[in-house]
C-alpha cells in the first residue's frame, strides 16, 4: 500500500535522489525546501513519514522535529533525520527531540530505503 512521504531538504540534488528512491518504492512524495514550508505542508498533506534535514533556512530540522512532536495531531508520525550533521551530540539531540532514526550524509540508498520501510511498518504496528 502506498504511503505518503514528506522530504524536507534545501539541497535540490538530495531531494531529487530521495524522491526517486521513494517513488520507486511506490510511495507518494511531497517535498519542502525549508522547515517553515514543511510545517505549512504537514497539516495540509498529512504524510505517513517525514525525511528531515537539519541545516535549512527559516526553520531548522531540530525546530521542525520539536514542533511536530509538540502537536498532538502530528506527534505519532515517524521522523527520519537525514543530515550531514553527524557528530554524536547532534545525533543525540535529534533523537532526544523525537526523531525516530538518524542517518548521516553521504548515505547508503539501501540503508535509507530499509529504514523507511522499518519506520512505516513500526507505525502500522503501533496503530
Amino acid at each position: 500500500m502506498s504511503k505518503k512521504v514528506l522530504i524536507v531538504d534545501d539541497e535540490p540534488n538530495i531531494v531529487l535522489s530521495v524522491e526517486f528512491l521513494m517513488r520507486r518504492e511506490g510511495h507518494e512524495v511531497v517535498t519542502a525546501s525549508d522547515g517553515q514550508e514543511a510545517m505549512d505542508l504537514l497539516a495540509a498533506t498529512r504524510p505517513d513519514l517525514m525525511i528531515l534535514d537539519v541545516m535549512m533556512p527559516r526553520k531548522n530540522g531540530f525546530e521542525v522535529c520539536a514542533d511536530v512532536r509538540a502537536d498532538p495531531a502530528l506527534s505519532r508520525m515517524p521522523i527520519l533525520m537525514l543530515t550531514a550533521k553527524g557528530r554524536e551530540a547532534e545525533m543525540k539531540k535529534g533523537i532526544s527531540l523525537g526523531a525516530d532514526a538518524y542517518i548521516t550524509k553521504p548515505f547508503s540508498t539501501h540503508d535509507l530505503v530499509a529504514k523507511v520501510h522499518e519506520l512505516l511498518h513500526r507505525k502500522k504496528a503501533r496503530g
